[in-house]
């Protein structure tokens, strides 16, 4: 494994870090700077939004640039927008913290994931680009948890400025690790908006959005859900994230290597298995070791998609990936804003705290069926690229390996 994936990974799970921990510390941040929590949730949002502008705009100003210092670069805007967060004396300066850092998020992923897959052989780019995602899953299993804690013991800044040691220590990483790749170079910012006349592109989009709005749709008041419904104690609550974080370190890893042999049949049984398990969660939720089992592999098959996801729209992109892949890390988090939306809706509406998860199931069987169309089309289209091979060809490879005749 290049070690230069380490690097990608470490980078991948301070950005993760950034993103979630602030969740568990919204009450301390709230109190400090004498707002209420849900004026203190617009860091959550407000970083959501940053991310989806940073995916496109930042990616799209920097395509002619070479990959590793790109890279270097959205890193030290991570190290200071955590910095920024560290030491503000205000909202205001937090939220400009958490917005500086949000800007590179999606650019980050974006462009790792083309790096990282061009580490590697073409066999594995899926599984290259799962380890860079596995730093993301870790700041789910480890790095929320423990950063919730520093912060609840030791303040609230002492996290952020946890996170700004790791981003320096990613950024050492990648100056040392992560290699100049000869053929970097990006293909300027008009070739790069050429993949968007792809189909393909934008299905694989609209399939990142519905399936990952499906899965975190269900998940964001999955607290309320555990409590209220299934009867578990608020203090449990954390351990259980816990468990969903390790199923999505187990799928994204499995996910990876099985998009490497087929992307698409590989995308298609996740969804599907997922629409399955929130059905049953959802009919379930009352049993604890039901839920329990729900959780673990609601994150299993969730996740699973991911490296596919990536790969899909890297692919379809040709030549010119690096914007298409910024614009999917997009995706996932408008997929994220989308199921939190449409959750909140069905409990609006007084449905209960198990409608969440309902809403997450259709969300998933849309992506089921917009999958399946791209998979179709993909195979019609291989078809028709077959059928305009040369007509010498077929006879040649009708005959490979018989012996060559006597002219």
């Amino acid at each position: 494994m290049p070690l230069g994936l380490i690097a990608l990974a470490l980078g991948g799970f301070g950005i993760g870090l950034t993103e979630f921990v602030i969740m568990g510390l919204l009450p301390d941040v709230a109190a400090d700077f004498q707002v209420s929590e849900a004026t203190a949730g617009w860091l959550i949002s407000g970083y959501a939004l940053s991310v989806v502008v940073g995916a496109l705009f930042l990616t799209a100003a920097v395509t002619r640039l070479p990959r590793k210092p790109v890279l270097a670069g959205l890193m030290v805007l991570f190290i200071v927008g955590n910095l920024i967060s560290a030491m503000a004396p205000d909202y205001t300066t937090m939220m400009i913290g958490r917005i500086i850092a949000a800007l590179c998020h999606g650019a980050f992923f974006g462009i790792g994931a083309v790096v990282a897959a061009d580490m590697v052989a073409p066999s594995k780019k899926a599984g290259a680009i799962a380890i860079m995602f596995t730093g993301l899953t870790a700041a789910n299993v480890l790095g929320v948890p423990f950063g919730t804690l520093l912060g609840q013991h030791a303040g609230w800044r002492s996290t952020f400025w946890a996170i700004t040691a790791i981003g320096v220590i990613s950024l050492i990483g990648i100056l040392a690790l992560v290699p100049n790749l000869h053929h970097e170079r990006g293909a300027g910012l008009r070739g790069e908006l050429r993949a968007f006349k792809s189909r393909q592109v934008w299905l694989s989009i609209s399939v990142t959005v519905l399936g990952y709005g499906g899965m975190f749709g269900a998940f964001t008041y999955i607290a309320f859900t555990l409590t209220d419904v299934t009867g578990f104690a608020a203090t449990t609550v954390p351990w259980l994230l816990i468990l969903f974080g390790v199923g999505l370190f187990i799928g994204n890893t499995l996910g990876g290597k099985a998009a490497d042999k087929n992307v698409d049949k590989t995308l298609l049984i996740a969804l599907s298995v997922l629409v399955v398990i929130l059905a049953l969660f959802a009919l379930t939720a009352s049993s604890q070791p039901m839920t329990i089992a729900s959780l673990f592999l609601m994150g299993g098959f969730g996740f699973a998609t991911v490296p596919g996801l990536q790969m899909r729209v890297m692919k379809y992109a040709a030549a010119a990936p690096t914007l298409a892949s910024g614009a999917n890390i997009g995706a996932f988090n408008l997929g994220n804003a989308l199921g939190a939306w449409l959750g909140g809706v069905t409990i609006t509406a007084g449905l209960g705290y198990t409608s969440p998860i309902w809403a997450g199931a259709g969300l998933t069987v849309l992506a089921v069926i917009v999958m399946s169309y791209a998979a179709a089309n993909a195979k019609k289209l291989s078809a028709a690229d077959d059928a305009k091979l040369p007509s010498d060809v077929e006879p040649l490879a009708a005959h490979a390996g018989e012996p060559a005749q006597a002219l």
